[in-house]
């Protein structure tokens, strides 16, 4: 007798984090699914680029093959939110892109940049995107630190606009030296795995198959 009051609370407990799960997954936002012909751009700094790795090891590279698609590469090394702020509408106006996956913050933050700047930087950049009519992912970069904190202003973006935001995979690939080619950049196997994660993520949201 003493043991059914404990299954019915485990059943409970069980019950309570597999609705939770539901929840999440049910909630997650959602994107269009994207046509053949269709332009992805990613758009960022030396994140982006690929800089510590040949240039077709860059995460827009690998993700293009995992997609089988052109992901085209809009990366600029040592480029901060406010330097590309100023540089998107050229690169909207000359892509035409139907999704852009937005990498943005790090060297703000290893400049010391309040994170107040850098949020409204990219609120500001979110905007452009969707004035321009394209969708957006958001990629969270982590401030630099003994634990590699990734800034909540990133989850507090894709809340408030209803956007994936790929919250952890940077994180991971910077706090393990054997996806690093230097302490600030991912060498082939760590870009790998941020293509690998953006995949997952764009076929959770509906964007791919």
């Amino acid at each position: 007798m003493r043991g059914r009051p404990c299954r019915r609370t485990g059943l409970v407990l069980l019950l309570g984090v597999l609705g939770a799960l539901w929840s999440c997954s049910r909630d997650e936002p959602r994107l269009s699914p994207l046509a053949p012909d269709d332009t992805v751009v990613a758009l960022g700094d030396s994140l982006t680029a690929g800089t510590g790795a040949p240039a077709e090891e860059s995460y827009p590279e690998v993700l293009g093959r995992l997609l089988g698609r052109p992901v085209l590469n809009s990366g600029r090394p040592g480029e901060t939110t406010t330097e590309g702020l100023r540089r998107l509408p050229g690169v909207l106006k000359t892509h035409r892109p139907r999704l852009v996956i937005l990498c943005e913050g790090g060297n703000d933050f290893l400049r010391g940049t309040p994170p107040k700047v850098v949020e409204a930087n990219l609120r500001r950049m979110i905007q452009t995107v969707r004035e321009f009519g394209a969708e957006l992912v958001l990629v969270a970069v982590p401030r630099p630190g003994l634990l590699v904190p990734v800034p909540d202003l990133y989850e507090d973006l894709g809340e408030e606009f209803g956007i994936p935001v790929e919250a952890e995979v940077l994180r991971e690939v910077l706090t393990a030296p054997a996806l690093k080619s230097d302490p600030i950049h991912p060498n082939a196997r760590g870009y790998r795995r941020i293509a690998e994660a953006l995949a997952s993520l764009l076929r959770r949201a509906g964007a791919v198959d």
